[in-house]
């Protein structure tokens, strides 16, 4: 079994060579090598390679695979830093704000194109992989949508948040791991089972993200200090801050709310404290956290050989950015 480390080094390897954008036009993919070249985490796409590696050694399959999920989760990068109008995408300009809106568009598309013309590359079992690839592709858009819809909303509840990140967030990592387990002749329930470890999992991951945004270190995250707060995003912590609050806590967060001042974000944060928002948001961190392992943990097959994704599962929800 190889760890998620050494096979970050071999999917980027693998990726970077396989790559097939052309020379020209170079304004549309230039942008696109930008993007990929300032790196990530390679999360997603490694996820698959260590499901198909649960049951059998990593093929094709699996790598093509790999490479369309992370060609679509750029492309959702680059549309949703769009969206919310995101300065910085791992700590460097984001590529609409670098190159222009026109090819923030564009760049998105070609790279969706491509992530299909990546899983156009499987061999054995295409149709039900493509079936679950375009599923959590919609389901990836509905997420965006309610996020944005959430910002003309002033009756969001905890339980519509929780599915507006299932969708926009979890289903992909769900997806990743379910795609693997199938590339690695995995039977259905098993990889069901690994879909909802995914799930649960990316649930909590993105929670974490709600905390880090705001009491996280910018300088490790690479990202906007307090960009949630200043953008008014209805977060969890926003969400459960406005439901513990007594009066005057709730009237301090509506006027934070519609202000931009200098200290807005750390007014808020101390609100977020005041009214123990932080804290529940880390028990909500633990609770679908617990869930995805007792998932991993029914999985049908030695503990030994799932030791890998549970290391890696248990550091992306212990991370500081």
């Amino acid at each position: 079994m190889h760890t998620f480390t050494n096979l970050v080094a071999a999917f980027e390897n693998r990726f970077s060579a396989s790559l097939p954008f052309p020379g020209e036009p170079a304004t549309l993919y230039d942008p696109c090598r930008y993007l990929l070249d300032i790196g990530g985490k390679r999360i997603r796409p490694v996820l698959c390679l260590m499901a198909c590696e649960l049951f059998d050694e990593i093929n094709d399959d699996a790598w093509h695979s790999a490479a369309a999920i992370e060609l679509f989760h750029n492309f959702t990068l680059i549309h949703d830093d769009i969206m919310d109008k995101a300065p910085l995408r791992r700590g460097q300009p984001t590529l609409h704000h670098k190159y222009g809106l026109t090819a923030g568009i564009l760049c998105g598309d070609v790279m969706c194109i491509y992530a299909y013309d990546q899983l156009a590359g499987v061999k054995r079992g295409l149709g039900p992989l493509m079936k679950i690839f375009n599923k959590t592709a919609i389901e990836v858009c509905e997420g965006q949508q309610l996020d944005m819809d959430f910002e003309t909303r002033e009756d969001v509840r905890i339980d519509e948040y929780i599915r507006m990140i299932t969708l926009k967030t979890s289903v992909l990592l769900a997806c990743s791991l379910q795609m693997g387990a199938l590339c690695g002749g995995a039977l259905g329930d098993n990889a069901n089972k690994l879909y909802e470890f995914g799930k649960n999992m990316g649930i909590a991951f993105q929670l974490q993200d709600d905390y880090l945004d705001a009491f996280g270190d910018p300088e490790k995250s690479g990202k906007q200090s307090g960009g949630d707060i200043k953008a008014n995003k209805k977060t969890y912590l926003l969400l459960k801050a406005l439901e513990n609050a007594d009066a005057e806590q709730r009237h301090n967060i509506e006027r934070l709310l519609r202000t931009d001042e200098d200290d807005k974000v750390s007014a808020m944060c101390s609100l977020y404290i005041d009214t123990n928002a932080h804290q529940a948001c880390r028990e909500a961190i633990t609770h679908y956290a617990d869930i995805a392992f007792g998932y991993l943990e029914d999985v049908a097959i030695p503990s030994v050989r799932k030791q890998p994704l549970t290391e890696l599962a248990r550091y992306l929800l212990v991370r500081d950015k």
